[in-house]
């Protein structure tokens, strides 16, 4: 795992935070817990809590990223993680999980089958009972989105 995780916070998780360390991996901390040995207040983090009566999952972060590692844009024949197309994931009670993403163009073709395979992949997971996709075009996706290793898959400097 390469390249920066910027593109995947924040993951949002009951009553923590969420962060990211000096090497730009994205990862969360329990409500009393600092970031990175830091203060909660830390610059690097951003506390976020889920909807009221939400409750962790299972599946947890990573678990959740390396499943959305495994859907690949069919065109370009990288995952959706490194492309930088996954915005967000929020766990939510019952085993519902919802990720916000979106495509590399708003008219992409392979738009349907991409949506599909995420939550496919994450309704595999233990705990997942139901994930949720949701297309956002705001922010729109540019490639500086990207990890370094998708973008050296990719030819882009």
């Amino acid at each position: 795992m390469n390249g920066s995780t910027d593109n995947l916070l924040p993951v949002v998780t009951p009553h923590g935070t969420a962060c990211t360390d000096s090497s730009g991996k994205g990862h969360a901390h329990g409500a009393d817990e600092g970031c990175c040995s830091a203060p909660p207040t830390s610059a690097a983090c951003q506390t976020s809590s889920l909807p009221e009566g939400a409750t962790e999952l299972n599946a947890d972060e990573e678990q959740m990223i390396e499943a959305l590692r495994s859907v690949i844009d069919p065109e370009l024949f990288v995952n959706i993680v490194d492309l930088g197309l996954v915005y967000t994931i929020t766990q939510g009670d019952e085993g519902r999980v919802q990720v916000e993403m979106t495509l590399t163009s708003p008219s992409c073709p392979a738009g349907p089958q991409i949506v599909h395979q995420a939550k496919t992949a994450l309704e595999q997971l233990p705990g997942v009972n139901e994930a949720k996709i949701r297309l956002v075009m705001s922010p729109p996706w540019s490639p500086a989105r990207m990890t370094d290793d998708a973008r050296d898959k990719l030819g882009i400097f």
